[in-house]
């Protein structure tokens, strides 16, 4: 087969005008979850629900707090007053409610993180949802939720902040 320059030519710019064609049709948009964690009205609800469910624990473990910091500033002052025995005696319940007191606390964030997961991973299925809507309705090709840089106007995390919002 000859080379036809022309024949190279004519199938460069076809292939251009097809890239250039589709690169305008597709539609590229991005939602920020972080914000959407912060401003859905289900968010604010989950957090509401959360700062109740465990107000009463945190109440606890500031009191608790408080009276290990207390019982810590009165054996210093008394200390050296007394016996051998009795500071360390003191010393060991010192320790043994400082213990408790780490427990309790450990144990405090590690149901608070489990619950704050659930609380969100609601959130976020619902938020996906209605990304899913709107990509859908909007015609858009792809969503991103994670990126290192995006150009504002691809941003449409506000779009799916007030569907979410309008309960629709």
């Amino acid at each position: 087969m000859k080379f036809n320059p022309s024949r190279l030519l004519l199938t460069s710019l076809f292939c251009m005008g097809a890239v250039a064609s589709f690169a305008q049709e597709f539609r590229v948009g991005f939602i920020n979850t972080d914000r959407i964690f912060r401003e859905a009205n289900t968010a604010k609800v989950a957090q509401t629900k959360l700062e109740q469910e465990f107000s009463k624990r945190e109440k606890e473990l500031v009191e608790l707090g408080n009276s290990l910091k207390s019982n810590s500033e009165k054996l210093e002052r008394d200390s050296p007053t007394l016996s051998e025995t009795q500071r360390t005696t003191r010393q060991r319940q010192l320790t043994d409610q400082d213990r408790e007191f780490q427990r309790k606390r450990r144990e405090f964030q590690e149901d608070l993180n489990a619950r704050k997961n659930e609380e969100l991973q609601q959130v976020l299925e619902k938020a996906n949802k209605v990304v899913k809507q709107v990509a859908e309705a909007e015609k858009y090709d792809l969503i991103l939720q994670e990126a290192v840089y995006i150009n504002p106007k691809h941003d449409i995390t506000e779009k799916v902040i007030k569907v979410i919002n309008s309960g629709k």
